[in-house]
Formats: structure tokens, sequence, C-alpha cells
């Protein structure tokens, strides 16, 4: 019985280019490593996660909810960042890398979140 919650989905260019910034030109610590395109949550396909006790988020990955967490996200097709040490981190990103291609975002400048969308969901049905 684990009760995780989504802690962070879709972001505007401008939010995560300020999530960018956290422990580089603005106080905090560095907490992504993309700025705003080359980053699924502005293109609508990422979300974050975490396990909570009491309302309370637990970001310690050495919990024993992560590894449960993960392992489901994965087996329900979602990439994990568990590989670049992201373990709140998971994509639904089909076919394409863990960074946006210069594909996907021509999509979304040409067609918004739909055409990323569409495109996700056939690449993953293919």
């Amino acid at each position: 019985n684990i009760t995780i919650e989504i802690t962070q989905g879709l972001r505007t260019v401008a939010e995560q280019n300020a999530v960018y910034a956290e422990g580089r030109t603005s106080p905090g610590r560095i907490v992504t490593h993309a700025q705003a395109m080359e980053s699924w949550h502005v293109l609508g396909c990422a979300i974050d996660v975490a396990p909570f006790n009491n309302s309370i988020p637990d970001w310690d990955s050495r919990h024993p909810a992560w590894a449960r967490i993960v392992a489901v996200g994965e087996s329900l097709g979602l990439v994990s960042g568990i590989s670049w040490k992201d373990e709140p981190h998971f994509e639904l990103t089909g076919k394409y890398p863990s960074d946006p291609t210069q594909e996907v975002q021509d999509l979304f400048t040409s067609g918004g979140l739909p055409a990323v969308w569409a495109a996700v969901v056939q690449s993953d049905n293919a």
C-alpha cells in the first residue's frame, strides 16, 4: 500500500526555465538539466511523483516505496528517470529518446500539445 501523488506535470516554457535557473542563476539547488524545449514536462509527456507519508512527500530515494514505484511505472510503459538519478520522474515518450528530438519540438511548435501527444501515442502503439 503506497500512496503517491503527482508533484509536477505540465510546465510552461517560463516555468521550466525558472526550474532550470535554480542553483544556477537563482537560489536553490540544481534539480533539472533540461531547459524549456529539452523537457518532456513542457511537451506534456512527463510527470514527477513522490510517495507520501501523512500528507508529506518522502524524497529519500532509499525509501522502499521508490523501487516499487519505479517498477510499476516501467511496467506500464513509462520511461523512468532512475537511470539519470531522477527517481520521481516518468515520461511517456513512445519511440522518442529521453531528450525531445527536433522532430518533437517542431510538432509542438506547429501543432501544440495535441500534435505531440498524437505522435507519442501512435509511436507507442506501433
